[in-house]
C-alpha cells in the first residue's frame, strides 16, 4: 500500500535499485555491499516510520494542531538526515572505484 501511494518511498526504493547496480558495475566487495545494503535499508526504514506516523497523526485529529504538525516534520527530518548519510556513505564507497 505504501509503494502505490508515497512518491518519496518509490524515489527511496528507485535510488536503491540504482545503487545496487551502480554496486554491481564498480564491483564492490562484501563489506562494502554491507554497508550500502545496511545505508539504503535505513532510509527505507525511516520511510515507512514517517508513512505510518503521518498516518496515525491524520487518524488522531482532522483539524491543525501544533504538536500534530512537529510530529509529522520530525519524522520527515529523520527520513531527510537518513538519506542525507546515504549520500555521503555512497560517496565514500563509490569514490575509490570511480578513481
Amino acid at each position: 500500500m505504501a509503494v502505490k501511494e508515497e512518491a518519496h518511498l518509490r524515489f527511496h526504493l528507485a535510488a536503491a535499485v540504482a545503487a545496487c547496480i551502480a554496486g554491481w558495475a564498480v564491483g564492490l566487495s562484501r563489506w562494502e555491499w554491507v554497508v550500502l545494503v545496511l545505508a539504503a535499508g535505513a532510509v527505507i526504514t525511516l520511510e515507512l516510520v514517517n508513512t505510518a506516523i503521518e498516518r496515525v497523526v491524520d487518524l488522531a485529529t482532522d483539524k491543525f494542531h501544533p504538536l500534530a504538525k512537529a510530529a509529522k516534520d520530525i519524522a520527515a527530518a529523520a527520513v531527510l538526515v537518513a538519506s542525507g548519510f546515504a549520500v555521503v556513505i555512497a560517496v565514500l564507497l563509490f569514490w575509490p572505484h570511480l578513481r
